[in-house]
């Protein structure tokens, strides 16, 4: 598929119809378009299955009880739209977006209980998020803004507008020749890059950054059962930005990123070493088995 996302020939799930991809539209007065009423997933269909499909669609539940609203379709319904996208648009291995968002209605103010809640999942073929980095490993920014407090909004739903500070945040690492930018948490810790996860090694062993104020990805934990079970010690703890010039390697994990090796982190450098290597393929056979 290629073009503008809009411009696409395919169907889209919305609101329990199939739908042509060009006539998937809303209105401008859209609740969420104002004030990110809105709560997303994104997911990967390997070999004609998602993987944690019914997790993801549980998050997006979550999620939107997180902002104050509740999915009119149980996460059964919302697994076999899936199913019925991937299948009107013959992918077998694709990227699939499922999100819903308080759409017009009555209410056009900060304030909208009497809107009607929309749902809507797409699916397109998305190749590696960051390119060639998986070889080479990708090159990160240092963000100027910060992850926000728990108590400031709900951090741990997917929410679209926690997604803000990350456009602007990715935007200016481009300008810099870099793939994404890392995140500091409200207090100063190592958090995250704009749609990832972050993972370090030294001597061994395994040190992220615990999800107190972020989105503890599907893929994370994941990846960090992969390396429990490799017998490989894990420290989910509070990382100061210093401390990275002591780490010898580095990944991202997330849906669309997949895990990715990290060279550089503003001075910082990472080699992609065996341990990266091998949880990367590990993973690639997993989400293919």
């Amino acid at each position: 598929m290629t073009g503008a996302y809009d411009d696409r020939d395919g169907k889209i799930w919305m609101d329990g119809t199939l739908v042509d991809w060009r006539s998937a539209q809303v209105h401008v007065l859209t609740h969420a378009l104002h004030y990110a009423s809105s709560v997303f997933e994104g997911e990967r269909c390997y070999n004609g299955k998602i993987f944690k499909s019914r997790q993801h669609s549980e998050r997006l539940h979550y999620s939107a009880s997180c902002l104050d609203f509740e999915i009119p379709y149980s996460v059964d319904e919302i697994e076999a739209a899936k199913t019925a996208v991937l299948e009107a648009n013959g992918f077998t291995d694709a990227y699939v977006r499922a999100f819903a968002w308080r759409g017009a209605g009555e209410d056009m103010g900060v304030s909208s209980a009497r809107n009607p809640v929309r749902v809507a999942i797409a699916a397109w073929a998305w190749g590696n998020y960051y390119g060639d980095a998986k070889m080479k490993g990708a090159k990160l920014d240092i963000s100027k803004w910060k992850r926000p407090s728990p108590e400031t909004i709900p951090v741990h739903a997917k929410a679209a507008g926690l997604y803000m500070i990350c456009t602007t945040s990715k935007h200016a690492a481009e300008a810099k020749g870099c793939s994404d930018a890392l995140f500091m948490d409200y207090r100063g810790y190592v958090a995250e890059a704009t749609g990832a996860n972050i993972f370090f090694v030294k001597d061994g062993e395994v040190h992220t950054p615990l999800p107190d104020c972020f989105l503890n990805g599907l893929t994370r934990q994941t990846v960090i059962e992969m390396l429990k079970e490799r017998n490989i010690v894990v420290h989910e703890r509070h990382i100061m930005p210093e401390e990275m010039e002591g780490f010898q390697q580095c990944w991202l994990t997330g849906t669309a990123a997949e895990v990715t090796p990290v060279g550089q982190i503003g001075d910082y450098t990472f080699e992609v070493g065996a341990m990266t290597r091998e949880i990367s393929e590990a993973y690639e056979k997993l989400v293919r088995s």
